[in-house]
C-alpha cells in the first residue's frame, strides 16, 4: 500500500466467503487469535493490522495522517490488493469508523455488517471520550498531551481486567503486547 507493509492473519479457504475483520484501539489482529480459527472453518478470514499497530507499519505522523478516512483508504488497498471483492466487514472499536467508511465506499463489496462495539456517530460516545472530543475541537498542545494518559500501559491493562471479577484469567500477553502499540 504506497510501501507501507501491512500485517495480516489469515484462515480458512479462499472458496468460502470472506470476513474482514478490523481491530479496535490500542490492539492489533491479535486480538481476534481465538477466533480466528473458528471462523476459518466456514470462512475465509482476513485480519488486517491497522497502520500504526501491531506488526503493519507505523510511520512517523508527518509522513503520514492518522486519520480514519486515511486508515480505510489504506484497508481498501489492502482488500484491493488481497483480490477481496466481496466480505464482510466485522468491526470492534476503533475498527468501526475504518469498516463504515468502506462499506460508503463501496457498498458493492459488503456482503454484512457485524459490529461489536462499533460507534458511528459522536452522541453514542461515552464520557471517556471528553478529552479526545476536547482534542478533536482545539487540536492544540495542551489538549494532545492530555491524551497520553490513554497510552500508558496501566491504561491498556484497565480496559481488559476492568469488570473482570478475577483478573488472572484475562491473559498478560494481550495488553503487554497492546501497550507497545
Amino acid at each position: 500500500m504506497d510501501g507501507l507493509k501491512i500485517f495480516y492473519r489469515e484462515a480458512g479457504s479462499k472458496d468460502s466467503p470472506t470476513l474482514l475483520l478490523l481491530h479496535g484501539f490500542p490492539t492489533s489482529s491479535h486480538m481476534f487469535r481465538n477466533l480466528i480459527p473458528i471462523l476459518g472453518d466456514s470462512f475465509h478470514v482476513v485480519a488486517p493490522d491497522l497502520p500504526g499497530f501491531g506488526f503493519s507499519d507505523s510511520p512517523e505522523p508527518k509522513q503520514f495522517r492518522y486519520t480514519f478516512e486515511n486508515l480505510a483508504t489504506v484497508i481498501d488497498r489492502f482488500t484491493q490488493k488481497l483480490g477481496l471483492d466481496r466480505y464482510a466487514i466485522y468491526v470492534f472499536d476503533y475498527g468501526a469508523p475504518v469498516g463504515l467508511r468502506l462499506a460508503l465506499a463501496h457498498p458493492e463489496r459488503i456482503t454484512a455488517i457485524i459490529s461489536q462495539n462499533g460507534n458511528a456517530y459522536e452522541e453514542g460516545l461515552s464520557e471517556g471520550w471528553n478529552p479526545i472530543q476536547k482534542y478533536w475541537k482545539e487540536p492544540n498542545v495542551a489538549n494532545r498531551d492530555a491524551l497520553r494518559e490513554f497510552l500508558k500501559p496501566e491504561a491498556t491493562k484497565w480496559q481488559y481486567i476492568h469488570g473482570v471479577s478475577d483478573d488472572s484469567l484475562v491473559a498478560p500477553e494481550a495488553y503487554a503486547l497492546d501497550s507497545r502499540c
